[in-house]
Order: structure tokens, then C-alpha cells, then sequence
């Protein structure tokens, strides 16, 4: 599937004006990668997708249509999330996160928080305090990998199993993935359409449109920092006792960042201050999380009745995995891609056929393109026939949508593209930051980020004027 088919997709599914179509200018070609997968595909058209429905919701608050032009080239290293620090870039995982061998089959560990890591080390039965890598290695040779799978999710950590996608199709979370949509847009209340502050001609298109981002890891994030880069005010509201990783000094690049702690009634409070004037409202918390401290959508909808809530999932909302954590690298696992990507390269260097990851997190980044779309969609919609709505995204629907891109037998062969022209310096709060500038060209109000990447905690949890 070529780009352009897969935007449309994407924005017919959304429930977006044909015509608007038009506007958009999808340049280059090939894989975008080296991968056997669509990986510059995806990129380009979750990017162009959020632009163009940006520009929509523009253009229903009374500005002219422009076109939105991206680089495929350019989209796919923008999704490799790179960025440094005062020269240093950091490193993405921890020493014990990765591929294991098992006594039958592989799992892949996810160990960036410190909390997932040591609940791992202990159901294998070793001490976080002391143990090495070569001691989890020999541990799970002790254990089939569906069933360490199993035991992990049972304790609420996160492990997958090594899966082909055929033994993946027949499992009743595929198939409950196959079933789902992309995106879905729900309808849940009923509502006036929202007044929307006035937007001059040469404001970019969504400039006071307020974004609560309660989000962590890393398709949330991705999704606010799209926004902000259009105009919007986005908040990004992190508890002060939860972790989050390096990769929050690029994601955090145009937002403001508040503390607020909803384990208490303070906090709950000032959430719901904040919610009053807010238009949009994003959380990829664990499923269910938001709603036990009073903030689901349908509570969402009672309190603000016109928002637009939107909710990220690792595995969707059917099936017997609904309930599960995840991160991109573990639904690559589970899903086939790491197998696939595997064999595809070892045809090409003649290798064992090693399993191989892709060469970004593209379910993640490309979901969050999917959620700032759907973000932008929903406000379209709300605009015209008022209502509360919910947007719904998983990391797994994502992949089940970049294999239906179809496979690239020469991908392998690609060169990566040079990352130089596409960096841009600012100053943040973390140091210098070194990072990939945005690929959706707007072509009459530019997409920017004129607030610095800032720590957590750094602004108060209010509005500004």
C-alpha cells in the first residue's frame, strides 16, 4: 500500500471531509529504514494524517485550508525518537531488557523501570540487589516461555513471548485485533458544540486548544508533543512518584509540565479545575487506571461535557489481553514482528535468521500520531455536531494496520538515510537538546515548539492567560 492510500485510510476512518485530501503532499519512497516492513510508510501517513486534521480543525475555526507536505525520509527518522543531551545521547535500555532463551521458546523482557525489573529478577528467583544478566539467562532455561509469559503478566510485569504471526493470528488476542479498527471514534455524551477562542490568520491551527497529556511511555508522549507543535497548550501532568524515562527531554519539547498527585483529594481536584476549560484530555495509563481515581471518559464527559478524551492501550480493548500492559518492544514480540524482520534479513546476509527487532519503535511513535489525529478528528466532529467523545488506540491495532502495509523484500538493503540536515538545537531544562525536527511542513503556519523541553514538576498546575 503507497502512502497516500494508507492517509486516506486513516482519514476516512476518522470520519474527515474527502476534499481535504488534496492538501496533502507525500514526497519520497522505499522503506524510509532498512527494515522488511512499511516503517516509512507508517511514519509518513500517522504524520500527515495529524497535520492535515489540525489543519481541518483550522479551517473550521474560520481560517484558510493549506497544504501539509511530508518527507518520508524524514518522517522515518523523526520516529526514531534520536535526540542527545549537551552531546550525549543516553541509553535506551537497560541492561536487562531484551531477548532471552528459554527451555522451550523466547521471551523478551522489558526492564527500563526499576520496578518491572526487579519483579522480573524475582519470579526467576534472584536477588535484584546482586544479580547479573548471565544469572537471569540461566534461570529462564528453567521455564517455557508461554508460561514465564503468563506468570509475569499475573504479577502485573511486563514479558512476551517469541511468537510467528501465524502463531499469533491464532491466538484469541489476534484475533480479537484483527476485529478492531485502527482508530475508533466514539460518541459518548451528549453536548453543544465547544466555543472555541478565536484564531487569527496566521496562528498556527490550534492555538488555544487546551491538551491535558497524562502520559508516560512513549506513544502518549509523541502524541502531545504533535499537538503542541500545531498551537496547541499542552499540559503534560506526571505524578511526582511515578519514574519516566530519557526520552521525556525530547517528548516534553513545547509543552508545560505539572506535577499532581490523584492519590489525593488535592490533586483530584486540581485535575478537575484544569479539566474545566480543557478540550482535550489524553492518558495511556494502565487500563482502567484513571477511571478507579474518578477521571474515565464517561466521568470525563459528566464533568466536561464537549471533551475529548483519548485513551492508548497496549493490547485494544476486547480480548483476553485488554488488560495488559505492554511497550512497543514487547508487542513487536508477541505480534511476529521480531521473527519476520529476522528471516527477512537473514535472506539477505545469509544468517541464522536471528530475530530482529525493527529499527524504530514505530508502534509507538506511529500511535501517536494516530492519538493527536484522532485528537484533532474528534474536535472536527465535536465542532460540527457537538457531543462528548472518546478516541481509542492500541499499540497492537497499530501493528496489525503495519503489516496490511504489505512487506518490502529489497527493505534490507536500504540505506539509512543521513539524520544531519533534519536536527535542530534548543535550549530545555534537561541541557542542550540535540533532536529531530518536526517532518509536517505546514505550508502557511509552520509547525513549531515555542516552549522549552522542561522537568516535570516545573510549571504549576494552571492554565497560563
Amino acid at each position: 500500500m503507497n502512502a497516500m492510500d494508507a492517509l486516506m485510510g486513516i482519514w476516512l476512518a476518522g470520519g474527515m471531509p474527502r476534499e481535504a485530501l488534496d492538501l496533502a503532499e507525500l514526497r519520497g519512497e522505499g522503506p524510509g529504514l532498512p527494515s522488511s516492513f512499511a516503517v516509512g510508510t507508517a511514519a509518513q501517513a500517522s504524520i500527515a494524517a495529524a497535520a492535515l486534521a489540525a489543519c481541518e480543525l483550522g479551517h473550521a475555526r474560520g481560517t484558510p485550508r493549506q497544504r501539509v507536505a511530508v518527507e518520508r525520509a524524514h518522517a522515518a527518522l523523526e520516529c526514531t525518537g534520536w535526540f542527545s543531551l549537551d552531546g550525549q545521547a543516553p541509553a535506551l535500555w537497560d541492561p536487562f531488557s531484551g531477548l532471552y532463551r528459554c527451555g522451550e521458546g523466547q521471551v523478551r523482557i522489558h526492564a527500563n523501570f526499576a520496578h518491572h525489573r526487579e519483579g522480573a529478577l524475582r519470579l526467576l528467583g534472584l536477588d535484584p540487589a546482586n544479580a547479573q544478566r548471565s544469572d537471569a539467562e540461566a534461570a529462564l532455561l528453567k521455564w517455557r516461555a508461554l508460561d514465564f509469559e503468563n506468570a509475569a503478566a499475573e504479577r502485573g510485569l511486563v514479558v512476551t513471548a517469541l511468537r510467528r504471526f501465524d502463531e499469533w493470528d491464532s491466538t484469541p488476542q489476534g484475533q480479537a485485533i484483527a476485529a478492531q479498527p485502527l482508530v475508533t471514534l466514539e460518541r459518548i455524551g451528549d453536548a453543544s458544540p465547544l466555543a472555541l477562542p478565536p484564531l487569527a490568520a496566521d496562528a498556527r491551527p490550534l492555538s488555544g486548544i487546551r491538551v491535558l497529556d497524562l502520559t508516560r511511555v512513549l506513544a502518549g508522549p509523541v502524541s502531545g508533543k504533535a499537538l503542541a507543535a500545531y498551537g496547541a497548550d499542552v499540559m503534560l501532568v506526571n505524578s511526582p512518584h511515578l519514574p519516566n524515562i530519557a526520552a521525556i527531554a525530547d517528548t516534553s519539547r513545547g509543552k508545560l509540565s505539572a506535577h499532581i498527585d490523584l492519590r489525593t483529594e488535592a490533586g483530584r481536584a486540581a485535575l478537575q479545575q484544569l479539566l474545566g476549560t480543557a478540550h482535550v484530555f489524553v492518558q495511556g495509563y494502565r487500563p482502567g487506571g484513571l477511571a478507579q481515581r474518578g477521571f474515565g471518559p464517561e466521568a470525563l464527559a459528566r464533568m466536561r461535557p464537549g471533551i475529548v478524551a483519548v485513551s492508548l492501550t497496549a493490547y485494544g480493548t476486547q480480548g483476553p489481553w485488554a488488560s495488559r500492559r505492554g511497550f512497543d518492544s514487547l508487542v513487536q514480540t508477541a505480534m511476529g514482528f521480531n521473527l519476520a524482520e529476522g528471516e527477512a534479513f537473514s535472506e539477505e546476509t545469509g544468517g541464522a535468521g536471528t530475530p530482529r527487532a525493527l529499527p524504530m519503535q514505530i508502534l509507538d511513535e506511529a500511535t501517536g500520531y494516530l492519538m493527536a489525529f484522532g485528537a484533532a478528528a474528534a474536535l472536527w466532529r465535536q465542532q460540527r455536531e457537538g457531543g462528548s467523545w472518546h478516541v481509542q488506540v492500541s499499540l497492537a491495532q497499530t501493528g496489525q494496520w503495519l503489516r496490511g502495509l504489505g512487506r518490502l523484500p529489497d527493505g534490507p538493503k536500504a540505506e539509512k538515510p543521513e539524520i544531519g540536515p533534519y536536527l535542530e538545537t534548543s535550549a530545555s531544562g534537561f541541557g542542550e537538546l540535540l533532536a529531530i525536527g518536526h517532518s509536517a511542513r505546514l505550508e502557511r503556519t509552520p509547525a513549531a515548539w515555542t516552549r522549552p523541553s522542561m522537568p516535570p514538576g516545573t510549571h504549576p498546575p494552571s492554565w497560563p492567560d
